[in-house]
């Protein structure tokens, strides 16, 4: 970032920079809360949505800068360094439906700043919402719906003219009206798209951190080889991408494993993919390549049961493949086969002991609460899960997200209070027909406490000592707050 000087600051005081465009990612709550916030310690992923549209923005001339504020929370004095140094044309604010507010609160500081600077708001929520977006903030000029690359760079190209003509864009005409014109027809080949912009991310690598325990060597990060996915399951928001499912080739994959090592020195790379291994001839190249020339790098991916095999997770194991995560959702099977496809758990468990077989961790991701859920099928859930040789697991509390087919009829399953901020899988907002909140958080804290009692469990956290030390350093740097989180499941500072 450009220090401005008194002088420089005086001559731009009324006018914005055509020039430039600055990326906002929002803490979502309080910032003297993030520092007893347990989620933050344990995971700090860098936004790689706004990395990718920087990279794309800089390759066609426009200067882009990136305040991540879920990694650096106390941002509000350097948002305003950069307003009054750069005076950016366009702010662009990436946000989920839980940390809308909190863009909004900071678009407000951006406008009081510089007041002609056009705010642009996108992500999950936005495109789900859409014309609602704008009806809740008068704040926000344009809604980005879809993917932003393309429609990002045009508006940052209107120079205040109309954007009747960009595709991808809600926004708000001089008479005050809503428009919406639509989604783009013509989406990005994403081998076309430049590496992310990462070192725009103010101390990345070291600022970003995997989940503790879930990689074997530091620095690390994720990356994301795909867009979309190809299921429907009934809980999942896929408005951004829609039905559409796309990948990067196996050789831009493996440029990138090897650009991210050979610039940040990352040794670990987490794939944060819907379905890695959909396309299993991408997969097979992307771990010869790996083979024939190694980079000295591993990864974790997620995968669901239907698309691997013994002879594919071995590849992927003489790769480097460290974890692999599945959704397993629910262990009751009439209650997932309500939301999701192939609601097989005999195939699920069978593919989870292949996993392990291989040599390879295995995750299993979890939600409680969904509708039709009982307490009866959250204990078949317990013993499923319990049943099952898992390293680790991750039990979210179900959310209706907008976007998500279920979140069209929620009132009519149960009790949903939709309180935006609240919405981030660690609160119970949707309580289903015939269950309590309170019946909920108690078979919730029971879940995670049965887990972590069983002896194969903490024999496996006792061996990642030697597998992974960097994750044992992070936990008694923090352990007391960990301990606090185990035994009650409260996320400090958000309730």
């Amino acid at each position: 970032m450009r220090h401005s000087t008194h002088n420089d600051r005086c001559a731009h005081m009324t006018t914005a920079d055509p020039q430039h465009v600055l990326l906002l990612h929002p803490l979502g709550y309080k910032v003297e809360n993030a520092r007893h916030d347990i989620s933050r310690k344990a995971n700090i992923m860098p936004p790689l949505g706004l990395a990718s549209i920087a990279a794309y923005l800089e390759r066609a001339g426009v200067r882009c800068s990136i305040l991540d504020c879920y990694a650096h929370p106390d941002a509000d004095a350097a948002l305003r360094e950069i307003l009054r140094a750069e005076r950016p044309s366009l702010l662009g604010v990436s946000c989920t439906t839980a940390s809308f507010y909190d863009g909004v609160r900071l678009a407000e500081l951006a406008r009081a700043e510089v007041p002609q600077i056009k705010v642009a708001f996108g992500g999950p929520h936005v495109s789900a919402l859409q014309e609602k977006v704008l009806e809740c903030a008068p704040v926000i000029d344009y809604a980005v719906i879809g993917e932003g690359e393309q429609t990002l760079l045009e508006l940052a190209h209107l120079e205040g003219a109309s954007p009747r003509s960009v595709e991808g864009v809600v926004w708000r005409d001089t008479d005050g009206s809503v428009e919406n014109n639509g989604y783009r027809t013509e989406l990005l080949i994403l081998d076309d798209l430049p590496f992310p912009a990462y070192e725009k991310l103010a101390g990345y690598p070291d600022a970003y951190k995997l989940p503790i325990f879930n990689y074997p060597t530091a620095p690390n990060s994720s990356c994301i080889s795909s867009r979309g996915c190809p299921y429907a399951c009934s809980y999942c928001d896929r408005s951004v991408f829609r039905r559409t499912f796309r990948y990067n080739s196996a050789t831009y994959l493996y440029e990138h494993l090897r650009y991210l090592k050979e610039r940040f020195g990352i040794r670990h790379i987490n794939f944060y993919d819907d379905q890695f291994t959909f396309h299993r001839s991408r997969v097979e190249e992307f771990c010869r390549l790996l083979l024939d020339n190694p980079l000295g790098m591993t990864f974790n991916c997620a995968v669901r049961a239907e698309h691997v095999d013994r002879e594919l997770l071995q590849l992927m194991r003489a790769a480097g493949c460290w974890m692999v995560s599945l959704g397993i959702e629910s262990g009751d099977e009439a209650l997932l086969a309500q939301h999701r496809q192939n609601a097989n758990l005999e195939l699920l468990s069978e593919t989870i002991h292949t996993i392990k077989s291989c040599g390879i961790r295995t995750k299993g991701l979890l939600m409680l609460g969904l509708p039709g859920e009982t307490e009866a099928s959250i204990r078949r859930s317990m013993e499923y899960v319990y049943s099952l040789p898992l390293d680790d697991f991750n039990l979210a509390k179900f959310t209706p997200f907008p976007g998500s087919p279920v979140y069209e009829n929620i009132h009519a399953l149960g009790h949903f209070e939709e309180d935006w901020p609240k919405m981030d899988c660690m609160h119970f907002q949707f309580v289903p027909h015939g269950m309590e909140k309170e019946e909920l958080e108690r078979l919730f804290i029971e879940f995670y406490k049965n887990h972590f009692k069983r002896n194969r469990v903490l024999l496996g956290y006792v061996a990642m000592l030697w597998k992974s030390p960097d994750s044992w350093r992070r936990f008694i740097c923090s352990g007391s707050s960990f301990i606090r989180f185990a035994l009650s499941n409260k996320r400090y500072g958000k309730s």
